[in-house]
């Protein structure tokens, strides 16, 4: 997957390149559009450059939060447009007056023809009436024609009136804008029956005018509730209209900067109309430039973005070359420092007047790189992302040194994690170094307390929600980009884990050599600035392949047979060579990370298996053995970590294995070994020097003091006993 048409996409140049010049690419998507960047200014700081004089003309802009929420107050002025409708009323009443005098001439007739021309409630109220004389009784109106008179004098009424197709509780303001034809006059709303009042007004009326017989006058409610309909018709797209109206009529400016106008004057403070001159004087010189100008201003953008990063890049270039040569971790590099870039671009699109930029989490781009890599990348990470998210601010100073502060501290905090609840102490560190930055510049502009209290809730928020998130992305980022941090490497080294489990169970010698040279290699990568976790979990790791065969080696054999002294020295050598091979398909098995995979050939590197090798020249003489059909396949340490392992596994193993041992001897031993080693060509690939030989020497003698098990001697181990000095005597 990582080769494409033969290209080694993860190491390519080309790759790398183009992940550097389309990541700044993007940031400078992101920049204000139409403006002349400067520089930032904030209230309270004092103008350190010359007089700013305006070079044209041009309108003072309202603060856009200011401008926003006149423009709300305008729009919530507007009332709710209702339309009437007054052919709805007299097409009613029509229809009414028709209705009556055909269910009157219907009911004169048999009830059964009347229910082909009645609905159910007009039958109901006239087959009533005709029903007998004491329904009349407690009518003021004792004809039914009569009747039907006063219902259209209450239909007329009702929209002389108006009716709404809105209940009060609905229309969210006490007035309303009438609309007929091009006119509109207010009103209130209460001026106008909505359904709750009307049917209040019909049950009134027919008490005032038909008389007091409830089963009549509900027969009649439910009748004239048939045909009444609102003629007072809400209508959203005028309301909405009048209130882009509303706003399009409140001023943008608060005033006009002539042309040779000085703006602000050498060391004058900046009072909040100041800064309102100077922000509508940089929206005006972006406004005048030319396309070729806005390439040019575009091209400086990127070439700004390039000089914040270009230190960051030398220094992965010059002194990381692991990660400058894994195009994968640089691109997880580009995409955390676009993440916070695009974070910047979104929070600068909402205006508020509160400090919503302290929002931006750089200390999720501290933590991750810190946790992923190491405090150095962590700390030059957070500078750079610091800067690059100060250039998206208008070259907001102040705001680059408060991420700086807060980073870096976030940063010292997850420096030596040792477990994924630790990320949550840095809340307090975050929240201090944002306090006394926002107290330092809040003094210094003369800031109000209420501000800086505001800005303190802000970078509270900044502070709680950064570990979570961190907490969260860690996971995502060791998954999808198979990133092994510090934090899985811990997690490995839980005795509970299920091959370290089994190493114990099924080979438990080994397991104790495991043991022991975790701790000797823990010590020496401490010594020679390597990883020291990494060390320790190699150790742990790199012979689980004897799991699967504990008994061919001898630290492992409970008694006192070895297996090795009843076969041929080369089935020996297939039974020892196994374990390297079933111990890196044991470690894929079990997902253990490629980091740690290595360890299990690179102990061994391409060193000769001594024993069987001396064996073989014994049985079938030295010019019939093939010297090189008794190495190990490799390949050979290309780490610190590994080359500590590989001396570790040695001298350990030998140093068990002496009968009487002694500080001399010990020390003659991991001398002999580690000069073996080097003579070999062992360590030609790790990047350790003399200087780092002599400290891991000195770890491994001060550790090497005794063993438990026993191991076998190796046929030139007497030599390996003496010191230089005994060799030449």
């Amino acid at each position: 997957m990582n080769k494409i048409f033969g290209y080694n996409l993860r190491e390519n140049p080309k790759v790398k390149l183009f992940i550097i010049l389309f990541t700044i690419f993007l940031i400078v998507l992101m920049f204000p559009k139409g403006e002349s960047i400067e520089s930032e200014v904030n209230v309270g700081s004092v103008w350190i450059k010359d007089d700013l004089i305006a070079s044209k003309t041009f309108e003072v802009l309202k603060d856009p939060v200011v401008y926003e929420k006149e423009k709300q107050e305008a729009a919530a002025k507007v009332l709710p447009i209702f339309v009437r409708n007054n052919n709805l009323s007299m097409s009613i009443i029509d229809s009414l007056r028709k209705y009556n005098k055909i269910i009157f001439e219907a009911t004169l007739e048999s009830k059964e023809k009347s229910k082909i021309f009645l609905s159910e409630n007009s039958l109901k109220v006239f087959l009533l009436l005709k029903k007998s004389p004491e329904v009349f009784s407690g009518l003021k109106i004792k004809s039914l024609n009569k009747i039907t008179q006063q219902l259209n004098i209450l239909i007329e009424r009702i929209y002389q009136k108006g009716l709404l197709n809105y209940n009060y509780n609905e229309i969210n303001k006490d007035s309303i804008t009438i609309r007929e034809g091009r006119y509109e006059k207010s009103v209130p709303k209460y001026f106008f029956f909505d359904r709750k009042s009307v049917n209040e007004f019909i049950k009134t009326f027919l008490e005032s005018n038909v008389g007091f017989n409830n089963e009549v006058n509900d027969a009649l409610f439910e009748y004239i509730a048939h045909f009444i309909e609102p003629n007072i018709i809400y209508n959203y797209e005028l309301t909405q209209l009048a209130i882009e109206n509303a706003k399009e009529k409140i001023p943008r400016n608060i005033g006009i900067v002539n042309e040779n106008e000085r703006i602000v004057a050498k060391h004058e403070r900046i009072t909040p109309e100041i800064k309102l001159k100077i922000d509508s004087y940089r929206i005006a010189k972006g406004e005048e430039i030319s396309l070729a100008g806005k390439i040019a201003q575009d091209f400086g953008k990127f070439i700004h973005i390039l000089i914040i990063a270009l230190p960051f890049i030398l220094y992965i270039y010059l002194f990381r070359k692991k990660i400058y040569n894994d195009n994968i971790k640089i691109l997880l590099i580009a995409i955390i420092i676009l993440f916070i870039s695009f974070l910047t671009f979104l929070i600068s699109k909402i205006n508020i007047s509160v400090e919503i930029e302290l929002l931006v989490l750089v200390p999720v781009v501290s933590m991750l790189l810190t946790i992923i890599f190491d405090s150095r990348i962590g700390f030059y990470g957070t500078v750079t992302a610091s800067l690059i998210v100060a250039g998206l601010r208008g070259n907001d100073y102040v705001f680059a040194v408060m991420n700086i502060v807060a980073g870096g501290l976030a940063a010292y905090t997850v420096r030596d994690i040792k477990n994924r609840t630790q990320i949550f102490r840095s809340f307090f560190f975050i929240l201090i170094g944002y306090i006394f930055s926002i107290v330092a510049f809040g003094l210094e502009r003369y800031d109000s307390f209420n501000k800086m209290l505001t800005s303190f809730a802000f970078a509270a928020s900044n502070a709680l929600i950064s570990p979570v998130f961190t907490y969260g992305l860690i996971i995502f980022i060791e998954r999808i980009f198979k990133i092994t941090t510090d934090l899985t490497l811990l997690e490995l080294t839980d005795f509970n884990h299920p091959l370290l489990k089994d190493l114990a169970k099924m080979a438990p010698g080994t397991f104790n050599h495991s043991m022991m040279m975790g701790t000797m290699v823990e010590a020496a990568a401490e010594a020679i600035g390597a990883n020291p976790i990494l060390a320790r979990v190699g150790a742990y790791y790199h012979d689980i392949g004897k799991i699967l065969n504990p008994t061919s080696f001898i630290e492992n054999q409970v008694n006192e047979e070895n297996i090795h002294e009843k076969i041929k020295p080369e089935e020996s050598m297939k039974l020892i060579l196994q374990h390297v091979q079933k111990g890196i398909e044991l470690a894929k098995q079990y997902e253990l990370p490629q980091e740690i995979i290595d360890f299990i050939p690179m102990h061994h590197g391409t060193m000769v298996m001594t024993f069987f090798y001396e064996k073989a020249k014994e049985i079938y003489g030295e010019e019939n053995v093939d010297i090189e059909e008794y190495r190990y396949p490799g390949p050979k340490p290309n780490t610190k970590e590994t080359a500590l392992v590989m001396l570790a596994d040695a001298c350990e193993s030998t140093v068990r294995s002496l009968i009487n041992s002694d500080p001399q001897k010990i020390e003659n031993v991991i001398n002999n070994l580690i000069n073996a080693r080097i003579n070999d060509g062992q360590l030609d690939e790790a990047p350790v020097n003399f200087r780092d030989i002599k400290k891991i020497k000195e770890v491994f003698q001060s550790i090497l003091m005794g063993q438990l098990h026993k191991r076998i001697r190796y046929p030139n181990q007497d030599q390996l006993e003496l010191s230089k000095d005994d060799e030449k005597e």
